[in-house]
């Protein structure tokens, strides 16, 4: 949909949701206090330690730390994106979601989504009006229950099956075109993209049909039809079968990508139901971003021939970027004339699970490959080897992962790992540890106080348990404070002043992509006190005044020394007389 999810109506959206209700549709919750409790879904444990607070609408795990809003748990247990989550929430609610720019693109977009499932189910009517299409999806071990699972169809033989049916208007004939069903010609006339094939409908996350992949039942050219890129489909992103993995499986704990809608629906057909295609590009970070939220353990599987193995390569190529520790990408290669539906088809499950086990690792394919375009056994060969390495792992995040792979790489070449990191010329500087996050734990300072990065934090943790303390602060007690963590405090209090019924969930939500913002959920789940004479708001101005006081005493030191090194221009002077006075 076009236009932006206006900030007020998330705001709105996750103030008024009742998070127990989201995840008690989802997990069994028990009461205890004002809290629920349940044994963690994101990890497997005996003794709860899961809680759900209503009050903060916030739930947390003290076993695996997961944590997060109604919005967090969507994404993390239903496996939705952001977008996705938020449209859930509000369905859930009765509520509408609306976009910054108008309804009207909502609107549009929802008649193209309604368009595409009323094609998707008039093919499938057409399947089994047609003796010839039944029985080439027969004879490719398609049986009933699998086709319907997939929304298996046939576009009939003919120029205007689809156009005759479905454009009956000139708005209609519009909506045609912009999901890619129909064709214009030069002349201005239309004709139907697809004609006699088998139709793979391709689904969004939601299970809305957002294109189609054709099949031809012989030998015509080209074999596979893909829908066009149009506003609902964009190829690079979308992977075939991942809608219905997601409904088939509870927990993914493995993925597998293969290149074609038969080699999913045959995978599927024998119980493998976590196999899913690209729809005719090769793998993108899009796809691997998609993968990579829903299991830790990828493997693409090809053919074994000279193409295979070059699309194979390029899935690696763009995989260098996505590699993380916990992260596992591995790749099958098959036996030549197999592809995985032919595969499992001819030698069935277990083979091809046996055959999935015993994939590859990417980091031995990548040194395989490498080592295979160089002679080996010549100290020039070794050394090509590991000029050909370099921009490759260049493209790999800084960490264990990276520092293992230069080692196998270093026992490649015959240089112990440090040398072969200073051949390739690894830029530390672009690691994590060379330029520390301004976080909430970042400790880095010329001359740090003892004490006072707790003072944030804890600031900072009274504020998120209870927004409403802070609206009577004066944030500018934080003028003169120079320490870690201050600028969020500052930020928090302006935000919350300036939205007074935001919440403790809108507040997170507000820095979900936030570096800092990471830190928040943690500081949520800490214990505050609850007895009859805490005063929040209180202790909030009281952390003011110390953090007020100590950036005084600390501008004071600063023209102190500066005045007996270099000395003071008048106004300096002047503010050093009032500190003075002040403190």
């Amino acid at each position: 949909m076009a236009g932006l999810i206006p900030q007020d109506f998330i705001d709105d959206l996750i103030a008024r949701a009742d998070i127990v209700e989201v995840v008690g549709r989802r997990v069994q919750l028990k009461k205890a206090g004002r809290e629920f409790k349940a044994c963690c879904p994101f990890h497997d444990e005996k003794t709860p330690s899961f809680t759900v607070s209503p009050g903060k609408g916030f739930y947390h795990c003290f076993g695996c730390g997961a944590h997060g809003t109604a919005i967090g748990f969507l994404m993390e247990f239903d496996h939705m994106s952001f977008v996705e989550a938020i449209e859930s929430l509000a369905a859930l609610m009765g509520v509408d979601v609306p976009r910054s720019e108008s309804d009207k693109p909502a609107r549009r977009y929802d008649e193209l989504f309604s368009l595409l499932d009323a094609i998707a189910r008039h093919w499938q009517d057409c399947l089994t009006d047609s003796p010839a299409a039944v029985e080439y999806v027969r004879i490719r071990g398609i049986d009933g229950s699998t086709a319907k699972r997939f929304g298996i169809g046939y576009a009939p033989d003919g120029w205007s099956n689809i156009l005759d049916k479905f454009g009956q208007s000139p708005e209609a004939t519009q909506r045609l075109l912009a999901t890619g069903m129909i064709i214009e010609k030069d002349n201005g006339k239309h004709y139907d993209r697809f004609r006699d094939r088998i139709m793979f409908p391709i689904r969004d996350a939601r299970g809305r049909t957002i294109g189609f992949g054709g099949r031809t039942l012989g030998d015509g050219e080209p074999k596979y039809l893909n829908s066009p890129e149009t506003v609902l489909f964009h190829k690079g992103r979308e992977l075939y079968g991942l809608y219905e993995a997601r409904q088939a499986l509870r927990n993914i704990e493995q993925l597998v990508v293969v290149e074609g809608y038969m080699d999913v629906v045959a995978l599927a057909r024998h119980g493998i139901d976590f196999a899913v295609a690209t729809l005719g590009t090769a793998t993108t970070s899009d796809h691997l971003n998609r993968l990579f939220r829903l299991t830790e353990n990828v493997c693409f599987a090809f053919d074994g021939d000279r193409a295979g193995r070059k699309a194979a390569w390029r899935a690696l190529e763009n995989a260098l970027p996505q590699i993380r520790e916990g992260r596992q990408i591995r790749f099958m290669f098959l036996p030549e004339g197999h592809d995985p539906d032919s595969y499992v088809n001819e030698l069935g499950t277990d083979a091809f699970l046996n055959a999935l086990d015993e994939g590859v690792a990417l980091s031995e394919f990548l040194i395989q490959e490498l080592a295979s375009q160089v002679d080996m056994s010549t100290v020039d060969g070794r050394a090509r080897l590991a000029e050909l390495a370099r921009p490759l792992v260049n493209k790999i995040p800084p960490g264990v992962y990276r520092e293992l792979l230069i080692e196998s790489l270093g026992e490649s070449v015959g240089l112990t790992a440090a040398k072969l990191e200073r051949m390739l010329g690894a830029d530390k500087s672009s690691g994590p540890s060379a330029s520390p996050a301004r976080g909430l734990d970042n400790r880095r300072s010329s001359k740090p106080v003892t004490g006072q990065p707790s003072v944030i934090r804890h600031a900072i943790t009274l504020l998120l348990n209870d927004p409403a303390a802070c609206l009577r602060l004066d944030v500018e007690k934080l003028a003169g404070v120079n320490r870690p963590g201050v600028d969020l405090l500052r930020t928090l209090i302006e935000t919350v002043q300036s939205e007074p019924n935001i919440t403790t969930a809108g507040l997170l939500e507000r820095w979900r992509h936030d570096a800092e913002g990471r830190h928040l959920g943690k500081l949520v789940a800490s214990e505050v006190p609850l007895d009859e004479d805490f005063d929040a708001a209180t202790e909030l101005g009281d952390c003011l005044v110390q953090l007020e006081t100590a950036g005084r005493k600390e501008r004071i030191k600063f023209l102190i020394e500066k005045q007996r090194v270099s000395g003071l221009s008048d106004e300096e002077k002047a503010e050093l007389q009032e500190l003075l006075k002040a403190a």
